[in-house]
């Protein structure tokens, strides 16, 4: 009888926690969703994936912010420049947008796909996102006159 309720409570213990678990994981992707929807995050970039080179690791303080009506970038840049001339002097990707399409899309199996074109970033065509439904993300930059260039991050409220 011991041995019974001895079970019976561990399976109890153990229920109660992967239902909290999994309620917190429902809120934090609803969370998420709702802040993609409603365009108000920050990326904060993690590392940096050049088109030729290695990962770089970066130190914080590199991110772009979005919010309703307006981008605010600033990520490192590595890579090439296309156009005679161009300088990467001061370099990095640092803009602001109030000009820009915003396309977000779930994908099937989870998370989402985020696409941003600003029209008034004299050198960017697009920023195409991938995002987990954990709040991790991929950014890739495209550029008119550098080599493309991929961010690794996560997703999180403005504040």
């Amino acid at each position: 009888m011991h041995k019974t309720i001895h079970k019976t409570l561990s399976f109890l213990v153990i229920v109660f926690f992967s239902v909290s678990s999994a309620k917190a994981q429902e809120t934090n992707e609803t969370t998420l969703k709702n802040l993609l929807s409603s365009k108000t995050f920050v990326f904060k970039a993690q590392s940096a994936w050049p088109l030729q080179g290695t990962v770089v690791q970066l130190t914080p303080g590199f991110d772009m912010k979005v919010l309703a009506d307006s981008i605010n970038t600033y990520l490192p840049y590595y890579g090439r420049s296309y156009a005679a001339g161009y300088s990467n002097n001061g370099g990095g990707i640092s803009f602001t947008s109030n000009k820009f399409e915003y396309k977000l899309k779930e994908k099937e199996k989870g998370g989402w796909e985020l696409v941003i074109k600003p029209n008034d970033a004299k050198d960017i065509n697009q920023l195409n996102y991938s995002i987990s439904t954990n709040g991790y993300a991929t950014l890739q930059v495209t550029s008119n006159n550098r080599q493309a260039i991929s961010f690794y991050g996560v997703i999180e409220k403005t504040k």
